[in-house]
């Protein structure tokens, strides 16, 4: 991984800043967030260098989101987050409340204890639960990979997310000492590129303690190595962050500061 962390020529840098914004799904989800607090969020996804990929909110305030942004940035709010509790119905209760808000994406967190405890019966039906309430709606199963921690149990979670009909698969909460890591990255991607189902539909999200574009690169570079580049697209590749926005305009307005930094904690 170490190539990856080296400084990027500046046209390459610009272009991997084009990309990551393109594909951001901006994200406030503090307990103090009050409409006030998403109102600027929405501001601030409508940037002078084009608009991100979605905003991410709580379930309380995606219809609030929803009615700030214009059709073309899509609303994406949380359920079953952050603890990731094995509780069918208060999961189901958060993503009907995002369906009722006309929001585009449900990013649910997997009951990762259960699947440590070996309960997968347990996953699949939350999963599945989550997926039946939201007909149409683009589906993230954020696998907490960070608490994982092993191989076998984050290509475990991978099989499941995809078998209950995940059209992503995200990292972390951000709210875990450990969030997205390229190791993690690398086995959720294989999933991906293994499954003759989902490699041509489902993405992939990562999602916590990506700063700058630099820390970016590192997982663009990953997603076009095991799915190819066509795969960095908002339909396939998400970055789940609101600190690196800055980052991106400082790079895209010539002005890149700290973007040569490399990744945070890995």
């Amino acid at each position: 991984m170490n190539a990856f962390k080296q400084p990027a020529p500046a046209q390459q840098l610009q272009q991997t800043a084009r990309i990551a914004l393109a594909c951001l799904d901006l994200t406030s989800l503090n307990d103090t967030d009050s409409e006030a607090d998403i109102a600027s969020l929405c501001q601030r996804a409508q940037t002078a260098f084009g608009p991100v990929a979605a905003v991410c909110v709580w379930p309380r305030l995606a219809a609030f989101a929803r009615a700030q942004l214009p059709a073309h940035i899509g609303v994406a709010a949380v359920a079953n987050f952050p603890h990731g509790g094995a509780d069918i119905d208060a999961a189901v209760h958060d993503t009907r409340q995002i369906v009722l808000a006309k929001a585009q994406e449900v990013d649910v967190v997997l009951p990762y204890k259960s699947l440590m405890a070996g309960d997968d019966a347990a996953v699949l039906a939350l999963l599945s639960a989550v997926r039946q309430a939201c007909p149409g709606l683009v589906l993230k199963v954020i696998l907490e990979t960070g608490e994982l921690k092993t191989t076998a149990l984050i290509e475990r979670a991978c099989q499941l997310s995809l078998q209950a009909g995940a059209d992503f698969l995200k990292t972390s909460t951000g709210k875990t000492p450990i969030s997205a890591t390229p190791d993690a990255a690398h086995t959720m991607l294989g999933a991906i590129a293994a499954s003759a189902g989902a490699r041509a539909h489902v993405g992939f999200k990562a999602s916590g303690g990506i700063r700058t574009v630099q820390d970016a690169t590192v997982y663009m570079a990953l997603v076009a190595q095991i799915l190819g580049a066509d795969a960095l697209n908002p339909r396939q590749f998400r970055i789940g962050a609101s600190s690196i926005l800055n980052d991106i305009e400082a790079v895209l307005g010539g002005n890149p500061g700290n973007a040569t930094h490399v990744a945070h904690g890995y």
